[in-house]
C-alpha cells in the first residue's frame, strides 16, 4: 500500500506536540524534521500580577480574551494570588467577547457565555462582530497573548473605548541557526513540506528571511518545490500576506489533520501521475 509522505522530507516548525506529529508523519513513510520557528513564550508574572490588579480595582465595562492559554494564564496567576474568585466575578459583571475556539471552550468551562465571539477564528472577524456594539465611555480589558494586537486596539479606542491591555506572555524570537537552517533547506528544495501551526512562526520566519535576503527565493520554493501547509485559515493568511501563493490547509483545523491532508494531497498526486 502506497503510503501518502513515503520518503517525503516534512518540516514541523512548531513546538506543541512534536512527538505526536512526527509519529504521524512517519506512519504515512514521510521523515519529520523539527525546526521550531515558534520562539519562546516567557511568563511576564510581575507585569501581569499589577496588571490583574489595577483591573480587579477598578472593573471594566468588557473583557476581551484573545487566547486560550493567555485566559488560562491569568486565571492560574489570579490563583496564585488568591483572587481566582474575584477574577470571575469581574469577568461574569461584564459584557464579554472571546476570539477561538480554545477560548470559547475554557469560558463555557467556566459557566460564561461570551456576548461577542468571532466567526471564523481571527482577529478581524471578531472585530466584524463587534461593530454593531457601542463602546463610547466604555471601560475594556483586552487579553493579548505575546504580542499586541493594534487592530483591536485601535478599532475600540476608535469607538471612544478605554482599553486597558494585559499580556501575560511575550515572545522571544527563536534560535537563528535554527531559522538559518530552514532558509537553506527551502532554497535548496531538500525539503518536500512546511508546516505551521501558528501566524507567530510564519511572521517570526519570514522577519528572518527578510533580514537574510531570502524571501523571494523562499516564496520561489513555495510557489513550484516545497509544499506550504498551514494548521488553519489565520496561520494561510499569514503565509499569504508573506506572498505564498500555494497554502494547503484542512478543512479541520487540527494539527493532525494538517498532516493528513498533506498525505492526502501527495497521494493524489500520483493518482494524478504528477509525481
Amino acid at each position: 500500500m502506497v503510503k501518502g509522505l513515503e520518503g517525503k522530507r516534512v518540516v514541523i516548525t512548531g513546538s506543541r506536540k512534536l512527538q505526536e506529529l512526527s509519529e504521524i508523519i512517519a506512519r504515512q513513510g514521510g521523515i519529520p524534521l523539527i525546526r521550531s520557528q515558534q520562539g519562546m513564550l516567557v511568563l511576564q508574572e510581575s507585569e501581569m500580577e499589577a496588571d490583574l490588579f489595577r483591573w480587579l480595582a477598578n472593573g471594566s465595562d468588557w473583557s476581551v480574551f484573545t487566547t486560550g492559554t493567555g485566559l488560562e494564564a491569568l486565571l492560574q496567576q489570579a490563583e496564585r494570588l488568591g483572587a481566582r474568585d474575584r477574577l470571575l466575578d469581574r469577568i461574569g459583571y461584564s459584557r464579554v467577547a472571546a476570539r477561538g475556539y480554545k477560548t470559547l471552550a475554557l469560558l463555557k468551562q467556566l459557566g460564561i457565555q461570551p456576548d461577542v465571539t468571532d466567526e471564523d477564528g481571527t482577529i478581524e472577524g471578531l472585530l466584524r462582530s463587534l461593530q454593531a456594539w457601542d463602546f463610547e465611555g466604555r471601560r475594556v480589558m483586552i487579553q493579548l497573548h505575546g504580542e499586541p494586537v493594534p487592530a483591536l486596539t485601535s478599532f475600540l479606542e476608535s469607538k471612544g473605548a478605554a482599553v486597558h491591555a494585559l499580556l501575560p506572555y511575550s515572545h522571544v524570537p527563536p534560535d537563528e541557526a535554527v531559522s538559518s537552517e530552514l532558509c537553506s533547506e527551502i532554497a535548496e528544495g531538500s525539503v518536500d513540506a512546511v508546516c505551521f501551526t501558528t501566524a507567530v512562526q510564519v511572521r517570526y520566519f519570514y522577519t528572518y528571511a527578510g533580514k537574510r535576503g531570502y524571501t523571494s527565493l523562499i516564496n520561489e520554493r513555495f510557489r513550484e518545490r516545497v509544499q506550504a501547509v498551514a494548521v488553519g485559515r489565520v496561520t494561510a493568511d499569514a503565509l499569504k500576506e508573506q506572498g505564498v501563493k500555494r497554502v494547503l490547509v484542512p478543512e479541520k483545523e487540527r494539527m493532525g489533520a494538517m498532516i493528513i491532508e498533506l498525505a492526502q494531497y501527495y497521494l493524489s498526486l500520483v493518482e494524478r501521475g504528477r509525481v
